[in-house]
């Protein structure tokens, strides 16, 4: 209800005082502050955005309605946005300013770099012409505005995410998505394929295939590999280039019932066969049927080759000199022991990988009785094979190479004792040597191999703690053998989970051992495997590799995962073994920028990139 009026001539009465008004604004920024000082407004500056991008389309309207007559035939181009009504006032502002914006572009570095590429002045006929392009790339559309699809000629709101077409404009969303499949499956092609040939490229260099070009020979081999399906026989190749294709075969996982005929020559002394997993026992079978003069088997991944094939190879006149069967595991005591009796006389060479619970003791026992013409035994991946079996080996007395990777345990007086008495037995007639992941020998050990072995070419001592570095100097520190030309050392280390950095017995291969065999052997020496043996030292490395030190035979070094290993030390090997092939340096974080000789081959870098060729330009080598 209203006041009442109040008599004329009387003054209102005096209401409660009336609050002032308060203007309540958000922080703003010190350049907020500053523009507003200035006299410079957003809305002024999105005006003048928004009549410059008129006049731009003004002016290729302009530029359209003076071109011929075809371009105002009904088959011309729909234009992109309609033209706006403005007064003289605002043509000539819009005007005045693209001229500045032109002038300014003619001024700047942008286009005096677009000058040079076009390579003399003449090659640019009219500036304006060069400097209004600019100007109207610089005019696209905005996120929020409409526009005119290149393709498809459809309206569309333009994003932050709108994707430029052939000829320069935008498309919508539906094209967008359509040229980016057909984009998408060449680019996907394009990187599968790459990849396939890095892959493939950084395979052959593990494999020691080294990049360049192909002989001839090669050529026709690989040919013949991917072709294989379409051959009926291989003629009268010689055995190393069947040899060849059988491995290439194996590797391309090739190797089948049809494939198999194809190195079944009759009258051959030699089967090879890299990969026999695809085959089965029937397959074996009649490898004996076809050629029955066979002298040499090797079978790897030979799963099938079990009793059936045993019994079959048992009841032939096939006299083998050379056998080698991995993964063989289906073939009980009983059958191994009836082969040895009955065939062992004429065996040479005898390799037996993987066979898991089979091939123990009371076999290399009768190795020792019925196979006196024996001069290759290795015995690999083994579990059941203990120091008596090892005791039977030394009763072998025509062995020139001995080969033991036995996973049984062995007490630490036993083991030593065991192999003592096969070196002290047929040491002095080896050639190579090889004992891995036997864990619990000790230096007993290495003394018989100085004391007893004189002829060695090739030593191999791997996967060992109990070895240390004192003993590994004393083997190579006055050996009558002459110097090697293979060995490898590697994973003759110290361990310890509580404290892996502490080594205060010296236990593995370290300083003095590492610079003992390299004043034995280092002239000769043609691979060298230190691989993990993490207690040599910079200075044992820096003393080895000196600059007044070569090595004029080493092809092949791998000292991955010794810490102490840097881009000084790497550089200095590369100096000292001129023929040098391959260095492997797997997880050496101290090699980040060496230079590579050319022709030299650095695998294992532990960079961001990881296996990375860097480049064969003159005087630099392979970074893999």
């Amino acid at each position: 209800m209203n006041p009442p009026n109040p008599p004329n001539g009387m003054p209102p009465p005096a209401g409660p005082p009336q609050r002032p008004a308060r203007q309540i604004r958000g922080p703003q920024s010190a350049l907020t502050d500053f523009l507003a000082s200035q006299g410079i407004n957003a809305n002024q500056i999105r005006q003048d955005a928004d009549a410059r991008r008129a006049a731009a389309r003004a002016s290729l309207q302009n530029a359209g309605g003076d071109g011929d007559d075809d371009a105002s035939s009904p088959e011309a181009e729909p234009e992109s946005a309609p033209a706006r009504k403005e007064t003289k006032a605002q043509a000539a502002k819009r005007k005045k300013e693209e001229e500045k914006a032109i002038a300014k572009i003619k001024a700047s570095k942008q286009f005096q770099r677009r000058r040079k590429q076009y390579g003399s002045d003449d090659d640019m006929s009219d500036e304006d012409e060069a400097a209004r392009a600019i100007f109207e790339e610089s005019m696209a559309p905005l996120p929020g505005q409409m526009e005119n699809c290149e393709l498809c000629e459809k309206r569309f709101s333009v994003t932050a995410y709108s994707r430029a077409g052939p000829d320069g404009g935008l498309l919508c969303p539906k094209c967008s998505k359509e040229l980016g499949k057909e984009e998408g499956s060449a680019k996907k092609k394009r990187k599968i394929a790459a990849g396939r040939a890095r892959r493939q490229l950084q395979s052959n260099l593990l494999d020691g295939i080294y990049p360049g070009a192909k002989d001839l020979m090669t050529l026709c081999i690989e040919t013949l590999a991917k072709n294989v399906h379409n051959a009926d026989s291989l003629g009268d190749l010689s055995d190393d280039l069947v040899d060849k294709i059988a491995a290439i075969l194996s590797k391309k996982r090739l190797m089948t019932p049809e494939t198999l005929y194809l190195f079944l020559r009759p009258g051959s002394d030699t089967v090879t066969v890299y990969d026999a997993a695809k085959l089965s026992s029937d397959d074996f079978i009649r490898i004996f049927q076809i050629v029955p003069t066979v002298k040499h088997l090797r079978l790897r991944n030979a799963i099938q080759f079990k009793n059936k094939v045993m019994d079959h190879l048992l009841g032939t006149t096939v006299e083998l000199e050379t056998l080698s069967l991995h993964g063989s595991n289906l073939i009980d005591d009983g059958r191994w022991g009836q082969f040895l009796t009955e065939k062992g006389s004429h065996l040479r060479a005898l390799k037996v990988y993987s066979t898991d619970g089979h091939f123990g003791d009371e076999q290399l026992e009768m190795v020792a009785k019925h196979c006196p013409n024996l001069h290759r035994l290795k015995v690999c991946h083994n579990q059941k094979v203990t120091t008596e079996g090892v005791h039977h080996i030394a009763k072998m007395p025509n062995l020139t190479h001995l080969s033991l990777e036995l996973y049984q345990q062995m007490p630490f007086f036993e083991g030593d004792s065991s192999l003592a008495d096969v070196l002290g037995s047929i040491g002095a007639g080896l050639r190579t040597l090889s004992l891995a992941t036997i864990h619990n020998l000790t230096n007993d050990v290495l003394k018989g191999i100085h004391d007893n072995c004189q002829n060695l070419s090739k030593l191999r001592l791997i996967d060992n703690s109990t070895f240390t570095d004192d003993g590994f100097a004393n083997l190579f520190t006055g050996w009558l053998n002459p110097p090697l030309i293979y060995l490898d050392l590697h994973k003759c280390r110290h361990i310890d989970a509580a404290e892996p950095r502490e080594n205060p017995n010296k236990v593995g291969l370290g300083s003095a051992g590492f610079e003992a065999l390299m004043a034995h052997s280092g002239l000769t020496l043609k691979h060298l495997n230190v691989h993990s043996c993490r207690h040599i030292s910079r200075e044992a490395f820096e003393n080895v590799f000196a600059e007044d030190k070569t090595y004029p035979e080493m092809q092949e070094i791998d000292i991955s995962f010794c810490q102490s290993v840097n881009d000084f030390v790497v550089g200095s090997i590369f100096r000292s073994c001129p023929k040098l092939k391959t260095l492997k340096v797997f997880g050496n974080f101290g090699v980040k920028g060496v230079r590579v000789p050319k022709g030299k081959i650095l695998i294992g870098v532990p960079n961001a990139l990881g296996m990375q060729i860097e480049g064969t330009e003159e005087d630099e080598g392979r970074v893999i």
